[in-house]
């Protein structure tokens, strides 16, 4: 029999779903992406039903705290990789 999931997080997006389930995979935590927009044919359905992202209830609270979590390449703004900000142009 199937393991009992939960719902942690809903998109609107589904592009955004499935990213955080790939996050969550890359850590070894198994997700699973749940939409109703009738296959496919209608997009706009995200706004009144949410696209859900679900993991097994033994790991709701890695799963939050990986997704909660900063990512640890992110750059600030003034460090941009590349471009010289200094000379004010």
């Amino acid at each position: 029999m199937g393991e009992a999931m939960t719902v942690i997080r809903q998109y609107v997006n589904e592009m955004e779903a499935l990213i955080a389930r790939s996050i969550l995979e890359a850590h070894d935590v198994p997700a699973v992406v749940l939409r109703d927009d009738a296959g496919g044919m209608l997009p706009a359905m995200h706004m009144l039903y949410p696209v859900r992202l679900a993991v097994r209830v033994q790991d709701v609270g890695q799963a939050l705290f990986i997704l909660d979590s900063p990512f640890e390449g992110d750059i600030d703004d003034d460090e941009t990789p590349g471009v010289d900000l200094s000379d004010g142009r």
